[in-house]
């Protein structure tokens, strides 16, 4: 006997998705274990996911990041500022290092009163030679995280790198802490606000009646 298999129904997923970005952005090589962790390989094909969706009209990012592997962290990024679709996203507990990136990926951009953000050069982990060319990787890389945030955001050259070269703030490690409209007067983040807000902000985007 002949059997039909069953049309597979399609969830109702809502007009409205929120994609959470915590814990240490995991690269190449995983993080200890007790560790949280936003793995690249499990979120992007949820960004890609979400971007097909035609069930889906705009994307909530919340984000609560201490930073982690750049090429993962800036790979996350680039995929979040290639949608299509709306896209906002919010510093919830803090949006630190490679985390900044992030939060400028969407299309706009906000942060609660009381979330931080630390901005500080790149660093290497393990075995470093003291060659030229070591050096000028590392200056390389962070042009190019320089270059995503100024491009996705309203924060000036000499604005970003008088942050990161800051030896005032940070012990131990030079770089600067942002706190809510601090991260909004640097021109890094749109506007301060709350998750109510935000996700107003968004249904504005998606063309919803407030």
């Amino acid at each position: 006997m002949k059997k039909f298999s069953k049309a597979i129904k399609v969830p109702d997923m809502g007009r409205i998705q929120a994609l959470m970005i915590s814990g240490q952005i995991e690269g190449h090589t995983a993080v200890p274990e007790g560790v949280k962790a936003t793995k690249y390989e499990e979120i992007i094909p949820k960004i890609l996911n979400l971007e097909e969706n035609p069930a889906v009209s705009g994307v909530l990012i919340l984000l609560n990041t201490v930073g982690g592997d750049v090429e993962a962290g800036l790979a996350i990024a680039e995929a979040i500022a290639g949608m299509s679709k709306p896209t906002v996203s919010l510093v919830l507990g803090g949006g630190h290092s490679i985390g900044v990136p992030l939060a400028v990926s969407a299309k706009k951009s906000f942060i609660t009163h009381s979330a931080s953000m630390i901005i500080h050069p790149v660093r290497m982990n393990g075995v470093v030679l003291g060659v030229d060319q070591a050096f000028d990787y590392l200056s390389r890389m962070q042009d190019r995280i320089n270059a995503f945030i100024i491009n996705h955001s309203n924060a000036s050259l000499e604005t970003l790198r008088r942050l990161l070269l800051n030896t005032t703030e940070m012990s131990c490690d030079i770089g600067s802490i942002l706190y809510g409209q601090e991260a909004v007067d640097a021109g890094i983040i749109d506007k301060v606000a709350t998750l109510s807000e935000v996700i107003a902000e968004l249904k504005m985007l998606c063309g919803d009646a407030i």
